[in-house]
């Protein structure tokens, strides 16, 4: 309305029908001095902040018309009659300008809203429904509506090595954060063809990020990281690879089972300038593998922090909902995302990315 959301035009017109009705009759049998003037003059204040302008000018005439009508059948002199009329011609004005007010402002939020979507869609587009054997979904949830740009990034590509995917979230929100998430996906987007190992992968990413930390100043070369999970499905989709750096592990699901792939050495986030944890001559690559029909589910933290109203986290593994069959990844992104809205009653404390792939059964149809 207006390119504002408000009070439900139903509700907003109860409102002021109530203010108008209880000003009359105030004003009608309550004793002297008592009057209903002021419950009268609140109809176009109250429209003019919940009702379009056209029905906001219409409550203000009428209400005028009604502030006359009462001091004339109750005889009043023309000076009370003129100040009453005055006072709620006022009020009405104010009850206008008030509502261009918040119509300007709505028309800026939305601007505002659909150019950060246009940023967030550029930088960060949604992924190809196929990539070799794997049929991949992707979803994105914001915490809140009016903040569309976050951290959270995804990406998958088809290499010569294989299928290669990224999930993260970049520490922060706003621009920052959307301007470090172009730097990964950009890095991802060129190493992910040359790097020949997942592990070397990591190793270009991290060093991407830790640069531009490091042209950030000070505070966001200490502060400022990116957590991520690396994948890689080779070329005939039989081989999962897996580098966790600090991100919440993915889920393999196959059979109704729901399987947590936790890392075996754990690693540090990237762009934190620091070397790699795992031990000499051990890359920090976890080897699964994965059967036919089964989907990997790569997530970040606004699904494994999810809380409900005791405070308890949200777990895939404990869900009935995520224990079944599911024979497509649109579906099973889906529900993953349903299931997170219910347990915290549609209180997302964070934003919530999810990135679903399952390897198509040969000859690779969907």
């Amino acid at each position: 309305m207006d390119g504002l959301q408000r009070t439900p035009v139903k509700a907003s017109w109860t409102l002021v029908a109530l203010a108008l009705v209880t000003g009359v009759l105030l004003d009608l049998f309550a004793p002297e001095p008592y009057m209903g003037l002021p419950l009268l003059a609140a109809g176009p204040l109250i429209a003019g902040a919940m009702l379009p302008f056209r029905c906001a000018v219409a409550v203000v005439g009428l209400t005028c018309g009604v502030s006359v009508g009462l001091d004339i059948e109750r005889q009043r002199p023309a000076t009370p009659l003129l100040v009453d009329l005055a006072v709620v011609g006022l009020i009405g004005v104010l009850g206008l300008a008030i509502n261009g007010l918040l119509t300007r402002q709505g028309r800026d939020l939305a601007l505002t809203r659909d150019l950060a979507e246009a940023v967030q869609l550029a930088v960060l587009p949604d992924p190809p429904r196929r990539a070799g054997p794997l049929a991949v979904a992707a979803g994105y949830t914001a915490a809140q509506a009016e903040a569309r740009i976050g951290g959270d990034l995804y990406a998958v590509q088809e290499t010569p090595f294989g299928v290669r995917m990224i999930i993260g979230d970049v520490r922060g929100k706003g621009i920052q954060a959307v301007a470090a998430v172009s730097v990964a996906i950009g890095a991802f987007r060129q190493e992910a063809e040359y790097a020949p190992t997942l592990a070397t992968l990591a190793q270009r990413l991290d060093e991407a990020m830790a640069r531009m930390a490091a042209q950030s100043g000070p505070i966001a070369s200490t502060e400022g990281f990116t957590t991520a999970l690396l994948a890689e499905v080779s070329v005939d989709g039989e081989v999962l690879s897996l580098v966790n750096r600090g991100h919440p592990p993915p889920y393999l699901v196959h059979d109704g089972r729901l399987v947590r792939l936790d890392p075996t050495v754990p690693q540090l986030p990237l762009g934190m300038g620091l070397n790699d944890l795992a031990p000499p001559g051990r890359e920090p690559v976890d080897v699964v593998r994965l059967p036919p029909g089964a989907s990997l589910i790569l997530v970040t933290d606004g699904v494994t922090e999810a809380r409900d109203k005791q405070g308890t986290f949200y777990d895939p593994l404990r869900s009935r909902r995520m224990s079944r069959r599911f024979l497509h990844p649109d579906v099973l992104v889906d529900t993953l995302t349903r299931d997170v809205g219910r347990w915290t009653g549609g209180r997302g404390q964070d934003d919530m990315a999810i990135l679903a792939l399952t390897r198509c059964r040969p000859p690779y149809t969907a």
